[in-house]
């Protein structure tokens, strides 16, 4: 990698947050169960909020879960209504950053800003300067960010 291709290299956490109209308590159901993720996440999807336990998703509509096209997440720690980290272990088929995804995690965090308004911050971590992980890094950019603007578009729409 020469100098110029150097100065577009970005090791540092992603990171996406945003104020969510919503108490913390909703905020913090929709991203800790399986209910609240099928609300605004994925069609498909299920948690096992415990140390080790799976967090699983298929944004398929058609799909279900274990087939092809389900991410397996592993709960890494949580602390109730203040974080949750994860670590993907399983991507959907094709996916195109497999060596990349194993050294990435990602912690979100809640707190309350006031009785109906909850901020949640996103920080994606394990980039490394190979072109990989900086694509995978400009992929999880745009995803993170949807995945943000979803949450707040489902609790704008009265979502609980």
């Amino acid at each position: 990698m020469d100098n110029k291709d150097s100065a577009n290299v970005n090791v540092n956490p992603l990171v996406n947050e945003a104020v969510i109209e919503a108490p913390l308590a909703e905020v913090w159901n929709a991203w800790s169960s399986g209910e609240g993720l099928r609300a605004w996440l994925a069609p498909h999807a299920e948690i096992d909020l415990r140390v080790g336990g799976l967090m699983r998703t298929n944004y398929n509509a058609a799909g279900q879960l274990d087939d092809a096209q389900t991410i397996v997440n592993t709960v890494l720690s949580f602390e109730p209504y203040r974080m949750i980290s994860i670590k993907v272990v399983q991507t959907p088929q094709g996916f195109p950053f497999a060596n990349a995804i194993t050294r990435m995690w990602s912690v979100i965090y809640f707190a309350e800003v006031d009785a109906n308004h909850t901020t949640v911050r996103e920080v994606t971590l394990g980039f490394d300067a190979d072109a990989e992980s900086q694509q995978m890094r400009a992929f999880f950019e745009r995803g993170n960010a949807t995945t943000m603007n979803q949450l707040k578009e489902h609790f704008a729409g009265g979502g609980k």
